[in-house]
């Protein structure tokens, strides 16, 4: 028997968890017990600290519902999320268009609409108009891709919010045609906060950060052969894109809706933007996150 102190126990630890069969498991779980434990030292945690952190992740558990993920947004916004993503990027064969992070709101199922509908039941905003084409990273069209789209409205609210999970709304999944192109009608979303009123969104608030995501409409788009990019078009004059509090814009992502008289909808200003998808090794995807609904236990 070994009298274990602040260092040993790591060791001790790490010595009970030697025999996992699963390789890949233990490779995390020793890599997380050696760094949670050298946090643990670094800040010298006292025991009401360690509670409160318990106590913390419990919370951020019963928040979270079929249609609530308060542990992506908690990684979200420690910038966790983005890690994730950028490290799945480094692995694929090749990049097409940059992506971005999937966020806690995309939903499975929604409504299939023709080219040029609008993803809005209702709306007391002018409408806009996004179009361009997807292809591969040699600039070959590829027919028939899936774009699927989501945002919030022009009041910053997405459908989760607004109606509960009882209604889809602001979002559809579109097919580019023959020659990749595609194009839809919705409006210019809303800037928003992030849900402030759940333990993320009170720790933000202890941080005393604005809580804020710029403007943009999430894009994920699939085709056979490539890789699924999960992406979204920020809106650049959003006085918050440079502070995104969760880490999600990239330059190459910034828009701007002008008149355009290539628009295939006249009389709407437009946002064209063209789409490059990398080919897919078997059974690769670029997804990073999933559906609130598929992470919650299956019911009983």
């Amino acid at each position: 028997m070994q009298d274990l102190d602040e260092n040993t126990a790591t060791d001790a630890a790490l010595a009970q968890m030697q025999n996992t069969p699963d390789a890949r498991l233990k490779q995390i779980m020793d890599a997380a017990v050696r760094h949670l434990h050298a946090f643990a030292r670094e800040v010298d945690l006292t025991p009401e600290e360690w509670l409160t952190g318990i106590s913390f992740l419990t919370k951020v558990g019963q928040a979270c519902t079929p249609i609530r993920q308060e542990f992506i947004l908690l990684s979200d916004i420690l910038g966790l999320s983005a890690v994730v993503n950028a490290l799945h990027d480094k692995k694929a064969r090749e990049l097409g268009t940059q992506s971005s992070l999937l966020g806690p709101f995309y939903r499975e199922g929604a409504p299939e609409l023709p080219l040029g509908a609008c993803i809005l039941e209702t709306t007391t905003a002018p409408q806009i108009t996004l179009y361009g084409r997807v292809t591969d990273n040699d600039g070959t069209p590829i027919p028939g891709a899936r774009v699927q789209v989501w945002q919030t409205n022009e009041h910053g609210l997405y459908d989760l919010q607004q109606h509960g999970g009882e209604a889809m709304d602001m979002r559809g999944n579109f097919r580019a045609d023959a020659n990749g192109r595609y194009h839809f009608r919705t409006v210019r979303p809303l800037g928003y906060s992030i849900p402030m009123d759940g333990p993320v969104g009170e720790l933000v608030q202890r941080q005393n950060r604005h809580g804020f995501r710029p403007s943009h409409i999430h894009i994920l788009i699939s085709a056979p052969g490539h890789r699924e990019l999960v992406t979204a078009l920020y809106f650049g004059d959003d006085p918050n894109i440079d502070s995104d509090t969760v880490f999600g814009v990239s330059a190459s992502l910034v828009v701007q809706a002008k008149d355009d008289p290539d628009s295939p909808i006249p009389g709407l200003q437009a946002v064209h933007y063209d789409f490059r998808l990398a080919r897919a090794a078997e059974g690769e995807s670029g997804r990073v996150g999933a559906d609130p609904a598929a992470l919650m236990p299956a019911a009983q």
